[in-house]
């Protein structure tokens, strides 16, 4: 077994909140804005962002989702739950106008929290852009309106002056010029001086990850990635406790690509965990099995932390967070925070010129594909219904394996309400036809196998996503999917 040396020189890094520390390996980073735990009231509900940064165990929170860069009128599109409801819209777009999350966003970094925007989630469904000119001139309006405020610009700022921390990729299918849409945004980041700014992508762990692989091929500048070592046969369910090598679990393998493939060879690489058992359809393992999985990795030179989605399934399951942030050195005595120089004052960091970046290449080739899956799992289906202003969001009590996200499954653009409705899983049946690509389905938010493949009902046509090289799409119940190696 792996000495615990390193894992106890951890325990001793940091007690009190700092932001994303690139230097350390016991940051902590949890995903907001999609209520993944499903409650409608109470404390388990997700709650405003503030009430989450007071917390000290957490250092990084990722605001999930813009869903759409090019929506109603040309402008990016938000959506954060229950959140959301109190925010209006911009005239003339479907874009959420949240001043009170930017005060939140603002407070929080001034307590040290590190705040990221999540591009991409389940209903991300632009495919990049259709040039790399297209792709800059997205970087640039994303940044007015969520970088630097200035004052000669016209674009909408849903936070109002709150600047964020940074932006978050997270696609569950390939896109098209998004690496020239990352590296104009790092070109941004360079032009200020008065923080330092992050990206990060969110792949699963099946090595390389299909859907940001013409980021992660050595194109792009990435500071860290969060690897979602669940619903995958690589994942943290397959650690080998007490094995010097693993023969599935494959954090060795990202740590090769940080130090061999990625443009950064000190980009950190988290290991990405369901923070409750009903957070993803498989890979959970409890706090004190997390912790020797973290002895393990805690000797790799790109280690970390650990990103947990989400931050109310974490708050849910009482103690895996504290105990989570106390195994990498970080948890504090008390939930309060404390007082902290922010983040958000350090000096930019130097990385290389973006011009020195290699040109992007397309996405590796099926036979090397993962599920096509976004970044976090999803312990539900939800489902739109757009036949009033109000939105209701149909949760179910079904777990989809394998279609890994970060975000609620609305199938239409979100309205500023949202209501929330727990039904039986026999109440979204999925089609009794084998899915193909635009095939008619009866039930948005349905998944269904068709051999090595899988159909996602959206907006009434099957979306076929495939599964890895040697896998197949093996389907137990009603939207109860998942891909695993192939039975001879």
């Amino acid at each position: 077994m792996r000495s615990s040396l390193s894992f106890l020189a951890l325990m001793a890094i940091r007690g009190v909140q700092a932001g994303l520390d690139l230097s350390s390996s016991s940051n902590v980073a949890v995903y907001w804005g999609q209520n993944s735990y499903g409650a409608s009231s109470g404390d388990l509900e997700q709650q405003a962002l503030t009430y989450y940064c007071d917390n000290d165990d957490i250092d990084v929170i990722q605001l999930a989702f813009m869903y759409a860069i090019d929506g109603t009128g040309g402008v990016p599109e938000l959506n954060f739950a229950n959140s959301g409801n109190d925010c209006s819209t911009f005239d003339g777009t479907d874009l959420l106008d949240c001043p009170a999350i930017g005060d939140d966003i603002t407070t929080c970094q001034a307590k040290g929290t590190t705040i990221l925007l999540s591009i991409g989630g389940s209903t991300y469904s632009e495919g990049g852009f259709s040039s790399e000119e297209d792709a800059v001139a997205a970087a640039q309006l994303v940044w007015a309106m969520f970088g630097p405020v200035n004052s000669s610009s016209s674009a909408h700022r849903p936070f109002g002056d709150a600047v964020i921390d940074g932006f978050d990729f997270d696609f569950e299918s390939t896109v098209d010029n998004m690496a020239a849409f990352a590296n104009e945004m790092r070109s941004l980041f360079d032009q200020d001086d008065s923080k330092t700014y992050y990206l990060t992508a969110a792949p699963q762990c099946p090595y390389p990850d299909v859907n940001d692989n013409a980021m992660l091929d050595g194109s792009v500048y990435f500071d860290a990635i969060w690897v979602q070592f669940y619903n995958n046969y690589c994942g943290l369910t397959s650690f080998e406790a007490g094995a010097s090598t693993q023969t599935d679990f494959n954090f060795d393998t990202w740590n090769t690509w940080a130090t061999g493939t990625s443009l950064n060879p000190d980009v950190k690489v988290f290991v990405g965990v369901p923070a409750d058992t009903t957070a993803a359809g498989s890979g959970y393992v409890d706090a004190s099995t997390l912790a020797e999985i973290i002895d393990f990795v805690a000797d790799y030179s790109n280690f970390g932390g650990i990103m947990m989605w989400d931050v109310t399934q974490a708050y849910a399951n009482t103690g895996f967070l504290s105990d989570t942030a106390s195994c990498l050195g970080s948890s504090s005595s008390s939930s309060s925070s404390s007082s902290s120089s922010s983040s958000s004052s350090s000096s930019s960091a130097a990385v290389p010129s973006t011009a020195t970046a290699t040109a992007a290449t397309t996405a590796t080739a099926t036979a090397t594909a993962t599920a096509a899956a976004a970044t976090t799992a999803i312990p539900t289906t939800l489902v739109t219904s757009a036949t009033t202003m109000t939105t209701t969001i149909v949760q179910t009590s079904t777990v989809t394996k394998i279609f890994t996200t970060t975000s609620s499954m609305f199938t239409s653009s979100p309205t500023k309400s949202s209501t929330y409705t727990t039904t039986s899983p026999s109440s979204v049946a999925s089609s009794t036809a084998a899915p193909v690509s635009g095939g008619t389905c009866s039930t948005d938010g349905a998944y269904e196998c068709n051999g090595s493949s899988f159909g996602i009902c959206v907006d009434g046509e099957w979306v076929m996503e495939t599964c890895a090289s040697g896998l197949i799409c093996v389907q137990e119940g009603a939207n109860d999917v998942y891909c695993d190696f192939k039975e001879y």
